[in-house]
């Protein structure tokens, strides 16, 4: 069974992509959406009107929304499930733990000062900024073997502490217009975005990707315990730093594109990991499908509960996840009573 956990997690993936494409003011069925998909460039003159219309739905309008899903989505999972590996906490998420709102805090500074009109990479570059800084610091209190509850506590804080600072720049706004532009954007949304948020976050995405995924064999000899990980040629200080800044650059980028979506990190790792056998170095691929699995069939459930003014993505996430993390809570509790 562990071996068709990937290939499920994919068919899952392919099916919610055609069904995300199909979905909307127009809907289309999934034999529409594969025709327009295939025709990669719609000005042939013998080409019917409705097959036009269907390809400017498609690649135009929901494909960047889609594409974009998916990788804040992997991005979001495989952070929790390093994190959670790295710091041997079930409750480790880059949401719970500050580190997205501190990359939020990063990239409403960038905007609020004007400095993301300079270059489109320094939206980004502060998002990511804030996010290592978040994941330094919480490394730092989980090294000196601080149980659960200080790490919560400490995340607690740090969210706190960043949110805080961002209700300041919001408050000091220069003008209405961009109070409002700051809060939708904190809420999270995959509304309206191009393929041209998809270029400033892919580079990142893929590069934050490819660190986070090699840490699997490392994190798997780290549940024997930092010394006998040591003893087995694990250099811990790399590994340490090589996901502070794997996680930095996936939740960076995906806040700077989409701002702030909770739970995705905490729910996938969780809900996947004995059926990998709690082996953390598969946990990674497999909670990078999930999460982009889970944020896609968000974004879905939004769109068919929407009226005329679209849920975001970032509430959504929380309705659905916080219940979740009371639970996990709950249990563990429980578990450590007995």
């Amino acid at each position: 069974m562990n071996r068709l956990v990937n290939p499920v997690l994919l068919l899952a993936l392919a099916v919610l992509f055609l069904l995300s494409l199909g979905i909307g003011s127009v809907s289309l069925a999934p034999g529409e959406v594969l025709r327009a998909l295939l025709q990669w460039q719609p000005a042939s003159d013998d080409l019917r009107e409705l097959a036009v219309q269907h390809w400017v739905i498609v690649h135009e309008i929901r494909l960047p929304r889609v594409l974009l899903a998916i990788l804040v989505g992997m991005s979001l999972g495989t952070a929790g499930a390093a994190l959670q590996g790295l710091l041997r906490n079930p409750l480790a998420e880059p949401g719970l733990l500050g580190v997205s709102s501190s990359a939020s805090l990063g990239a409403v500074l960038c905007l609020y000062y004007g400095y993301a009109s300079l270059s489109h990479w320094l939206l980004p570059g502060a998002a990511m900024g804030g996010a290592a800084l978040a994941t330094l610091l919480l490394y730092v209190i989980a090294r000196r073997r601080g149980g659960n509850l200080t790490l919560i506590l400490a995340g607690v804080a740090l969210s706190a502490l960043a949110a805080a600072l961002t209700s300041l720049a919001i408050n000091l706004a220069p003008t209405p217009t961009d109070m409002q532009d700051i809060v939708l954007w904190l809420m999270g949304s995959l509304s309206d975005r191009s393929f041209a948020d998809i270029h400033l976050s892919l580079p990142f995405i893929l590069a934050g990707l490819a660190l986070l995924l090699a840490c699997g064999r490392q994190l798997d000899a780290l549940t024997l315990g930092e010394d006998e990980a040591g003893s087995l040629g694990v250099n811990l200080a790399r590994l340490r730093l090589q996901i502070i800044l794997g996680t930095a650059l996936c939740v960076g980028a995906s806040v700077a594109v989409t701002g702030a979506i909770g739970f995705i990190g905490l729910v996938v790792p969780h809900l996947l990991r004995r059926w990998v056998d709690y082996h953390p170095s598969r946990l990674l691929l497999s909670s990078a499908l999930g999460g982009a699995i889970l944020l896609l069939a968000a974004d879905i459930l939004l769109r068919l509960v929407s009226g005329e003014q679209e849920l975001m993505l970032g509430v959504v996430t929380a309705l659905l996840g916080a219940p979740f993390f009371l639970l996990l809570v709950l249990r563990q509790r429980g578990s450590l009573a007995r």
